[in-house]
């Protein structure tokens, strides 16, 4: 008894290279960006103050760039919930042989570099494009739509290069729900949608939940999709902090930019995590 009391009691060394890990290379860089944020001067003399916060703040253009970022990962999202649940209930009904497959095609992006994938859609959303060929071909415009450097054109690629994060949580959710339920609804009278709206749908928010967190935070961050697509034309957040830091070497700036944005996104977060909890408990008392 005292050995296992032993043993349990110098578990947590197992979890001493991961939490050294994790505070080396997480917990102290974060650190480090908010102590820079509160660096009064550009030039870091070493006078605190919120200075930079209130820079920030107190210009209606970056809060116009900030809002713009949360509205676009919004958008982008939907997107990839609306393409996305009705692909994960496909891949959950189909064979075996053939789950296998969808699920193959759905995680190959993944595996495409980011870069790849974001200059591939430039080619084909370009003015000699596929798509603006096969529009012309098809007689519904004489000339070719812009469909690069506007915020349409973001959010089209950031759902095709996001979807892969809302599918995989759905597949997972939809796989464990037991398809009893279904069937005892519909012996009862209900039709095919009441029974998606009563049973599938309540019992697949997790999954809805869990895929919304990982593709938001991906849409509203992705420096390089935001920046190749959108253009010089279009700023987000990630390319406002790249230029204050790397082209103004406004790091004091740069840094308070970053706090703030990583705050409006663990809010919204955080507001998805309690709808969660929520949702569960109701379902689960």
């Amino acid at each position: 008894m005292a050995d296992g009391a032993a043993k349990e009691g110098q578990e947590w060394r197992l979890t001493l290279p991961l939490t050294l890990f994790f505070v080396a290379f997480f917990v102290g860089p974060l650190l480090l960006l908010i102590g820079i944020s509160f660096q009064a001067e550009r030039q870091m003399t070493g006078v605190l103050g919120l200075n930079q916060y209130a820079v920030f703040l107190g210009d209606s253009l970056n809060l116009d760039v900030l809002s713009n970022t949360l509205i676009l990962g919004v958008k982008a999202t939907a997107l990839c919930l609306i393409f996305g649940y009705p692909l994960a209930w496909l891949i959950t009904r189909v064979s075996a042989r053939m789950q296998a497959l969808l699920i193959f095609l759905v995680i190959l992006p993944i595996v495409t570099s980011v870069v790849v994938r974001t200059f591939a859609w430039i080619v084909i959303l370009g003015r000699r494009g596929i798509v603006n060929d096969a529009i012309i071909a098809m007689g519904l415009s004489a000339t070719p739509l812009r469909l690069l450097f506007n915020e349409a054109g973001v959010v089209i690629v950031l759902t095709q290069v996001q979807l892969p994060l809302m599918v995989l949580p759905l597949v997972t959710v939809l796989q464990r729900i037991d398809p009893n339920l279904a069937s005892a609804s519909q012996a009862l009278g209900a039709g095919a949608w009441r029974t998606f709206f009563k049973i599938t749908l309540p019992l697949s928010m997790p999954g809805i939940i869990a895929g919304t967190i990982l593709t938001y935070t991906a849409c509203v961050s992705a420096f390089v999709t935001q920046s190749l697509i959108g253009g010089s034309r279009l700023l987000y957040m990630p390319m406002m902090i790249f230029q204050q830091a790397m082209d103004l070497q406004n790091w004091p700036f740069a840094a308070a930019i970053s706090v703030l944005f990583m705050i409006s996104v663990l809010l919204i977060v955080g507001l998805l995590v309690a709808l969660s909890r929520s949702r569960a408990a109701r379902l689960y008392g």
